[in-house]
């Protein structure tokens, strides 16, 4: 089948490569319609590896998608051909230590789309498990359920800090990530949130969300700002979500006393984690690892318009300029939030 391929650090093609994908009984075939670039995807192409997965032969690239049911298995009853559907991309195994506890998100011996050596689904169809395939009602478009799998990262990372009505939020990094946080916390209960980014553009999105402060670290302090917000308490919550060391060092000059702090964002190197501010606040730290039990949760929210996800999407593409896309993501304009690809009919 057609596929866009990872050959190596720095080269894509669309060309054709062989898949053969076996129907099982509680699994079913999906006509991909939509699939989102994410970050690790443009990480793979442009650095060949993220920590120990390294690209060592060519791979499919791809994990945010939707699509429609072709084909169901024998033992299928709540699926059937013609629905359409989001995808969760990561597949671990249900005998699993982490998978019996619950956090099947941990386990080592997952499957994700698009991380060596698994392919992922910028190609026509995809063989998945009934379980991690969720339907979409009718007035939710492909390009919404594709952005289900980034905004589960930002439900996954509000439910686990707990956010209380008329919290105090912020979020750290106005990318994709930070953009589904916000979203997700305010959906949450959230009175308020302060965004911080370098991108004037990016903060300018943010600010159409809802009740969010932006605040251009280039010249504003985002200290100073929380401390007003807030009448020099701090924020009750943190996200960090930019993953980036310098930014991180500030999280505990942030919260207030006994708040809580989601590391969303992963850093590319360790940073300082200063440990007797943390102590002193009695801050409460959740490290976040892609999600676990929040898809349908996620659906519901933008079934419901609780949560909008479309204006995130700033930029499409068909899958014939697959690579072009990816190109642009790459350099990822200012202006730019989510570039898609949409999956020829």
């Amino acid at each position: 089948m057609k596929a866009l391929v990872l050959e190596r650090k720095d080269e894509l093609s669309l060309r054709d490569i062989p898949i053969e994908e076996t129907l099982g009984p509680r699994d079913v075939r999906v006509a991909l319609r939509t699939v989102g670039i994410c970050g690790s995807d443009v990480h793979y192409y442009t650095h060949g590896a993220i920590g120990p997965f390294v690209v060592k032969e060519p791979m499919i690239l791809g994990h945010e998608a939707a699509g429609q049911i072709v084909e169901v298995g024998s033992a299928v009853t709540e699926l059937k051909p013609g629905d359409r559907v989001c995808m969760e991309p990561g597949i671990p195994d249900p005998a699993s230590r982490a998978t019996r506890l619950g956090k099947y998100n941990l386990d080592p011996a997952v499957r994700f789309w698009a991380t060596p050596p698994v392919h992922g689904v910028l190609r026509p169809t995809v063989v998945h498990p009934a379980d991690f395939t969720f339907k979409l009602p009718d007035h939710v478009s492909y390009a919404e359920g594709a952005m289900v799998e980034p905004l589960a990262v930002g439900v996954h990372a509000a439910t686990k800090v707990q956010v209380q009505p008329g919290d105090l939020a912020v979020v750290i990094g106005a990318g994709p990530i930070g953009m589904v946080t916000i979203l997700a916390a305010l959906a949450a209960g959230c009175s308020r949130v302060i965004v911080s980014d370098i991108h004037e553009p990016k903060l300018a999105m943010a600010r159409t969300l809802g009740p969010v402060i932006p605040v251009n670290v280039r010249n504003q302090d985002l200290l100073g700002v929380v401390k007003r917000e807030s009448d020099d308490w701090g924020a009750d919550v943190v996200f960090e979500c930019s993953g980036y060391p310098p930014a991180m060092v500030e999280i505990f000059d942030l919260i207030c006393p006994g708040g809580k702090i989601a590391l969303v964002g992963i850093p590319l190197e360790p940073f300082a984690f200063d440990v007797s501010k943390a102590q002193v606040k009695e801050a409460r730290v959740e490290s976040i690892f892609r999600y676990a039990h929040v898809y349908p949760r996620a659906v519901a929210m933008i079934a419901s318009g609780k949560i909008d996800v479309k204006p995130l999407i700033t930029d499409r593409f068909s899958f014939e300029e697959s690579v072009e896309a990816f190109d642009l993501a790459k350099a990822m304009p200012p202006a730019s939030v989510k570039v898609q690809i949409d999956m020829p009919a």
